[in-house]
Parts: structure tokens; sequence; C-alpha cells
């Protein structure tokens, strides 16, 4: 009959026998798969094909298969683009229609000179801050909303709309709009030549 002892030490190399048996099959596992046959790559990249074709003759022949532009001159108005006069606003050529004498005096949005109606919105129902808070406003039985001008001094003569009207502008008289009541005093009362545009394609 075996002692305690005896059974203790048994069993030891019992497991000390089993792992080393393991660790064996592991390093052998190890050892032929660094000797097998490696299986090809899914996908090889390859170096691109450069062709050494002059560049000079590769863009000639993008050219050849490009589409002819359909974009032509109106012939109904030659020379149209020669014409300094011609200028584009909103993306549409204009040319100036005539040039009139007018009274131009000036406001601000604020209640000193709008009164009741001082509530950031123009009488053709625009905000005041379109075009920049360059604005006109005229006599509409004259100049129509969206009638454009070049009143000389205001915006560096750039072409303004005609966006709002007040009571007391009627017949040949302008008002241009200014941030603060302030600018708007400094304008005064000038007599200026105003010009008056037209769409060319409507002319």
């Amino acid at each position: 009959m075996q002692t305690p002892r005896q059974i203790i030490r048994a069993r030891f190399l019992l497991e000390a026998g089993a792992f080393l048996s393991l660790a064996l099959l592991v390093a052998t596992s190890a050892a032929m798969t660094k000797q097998a046959v490696h299986a090809p790559p899914l996908a090889a990249i390859e170096p691109a094909h450069v062709d050494n074709a002059p560049l000079v003759s590769l863009v000639a022949a993008t050219a050849e298969t490009e589409a002819t532009p359909t974009t032509e001159i109106n012939e109904t108005a030659p020379g149209l683009l020669d014409d300094e006069r011609i200028r584009f606003y909103n993306g549409r050529a204009i040319r100036p229609a005539r040039i009139v004498n007018l009274t131009v005096t000036a406001y601000s949005p604020d209640h000193r000179s709008c009164g009741d109606f001082a509530d950031g919105v123009t009488a053709s129902n625009m905000s005041i801050w379109t075009n920049g808070m360059k604005l006109i406003a005229a006599d509409t039985s004259i100049f129509p909303f969206g009638s454009m001008l070049s009143v000389p001094g205001y915006d560096g003569g750039a072409i303004t709309p005609v966006l709002d009207r007040g009571g007391a502008i009627k017949g040949d008289r302008l008002d241009v709009l200014f941030p603060t009541h302030e600018a708007a005093r400094r304008w005064g009362v000038q007599d200026l030549a105003v010009t008056v545009w037209e769409f060319v394609d409507e002319g």
C-alpha cells in the first residue's frame, strides 16, 4: 500500500509527463507550419504600365473626342460682347437705356425715416438687407420694383435695384438707403444724372 507521499509524487510525475507531451506537440506543429509551402496571395498587385506617349498627343486625342460646345453668340445681336456699355446683372446682360436728371435724397431703415413702417421690410416685401442694404426707393409708377439704376456717388455708382417707395417720393425723386440716420443726413439732397438700365434680351 502506497503512502500519501508516494501518491503525491506519482501524481506529480504524471502531470509533468502530460505537460511535456503537450509542449512537444505544440513545438512540432509550429515547425511543420514554417516548413509548409505558402499558398499564393488572394490578390496580386502589379506595377501599372505607363505609356511613354508624349503628353501633347494624349491631350490632342482627348480634345478630338470631346463634344462641340453648344453655346453660341446670338447672331441677331452682332458685336454684343464688344460693346463696352454692356454689363451683367444677376447673370444677364444689361445696357444703359437712358439717363435722367433726378433729385436724390437718402433715408435709413429706422423710425426717423420710416415711421411706423420701420419693420425691416421694404414696400416690395423684400428685406432691407437685400443687395447688401443697397437699394432705392422710387415712384413705382415711373420706376417699377426691380428697375435698375446707377446713382453717382451711391455704392460707387453700382447698379442698384428699386425695391422700395415712400409717400414723399413722387415724380423725379429717388431715396437711397443707408444703414444709419446719420449717414443718410450726410448724403443730403443732390441733383444727379441717374442711369437707367435695361436687359439686353428685353430691349
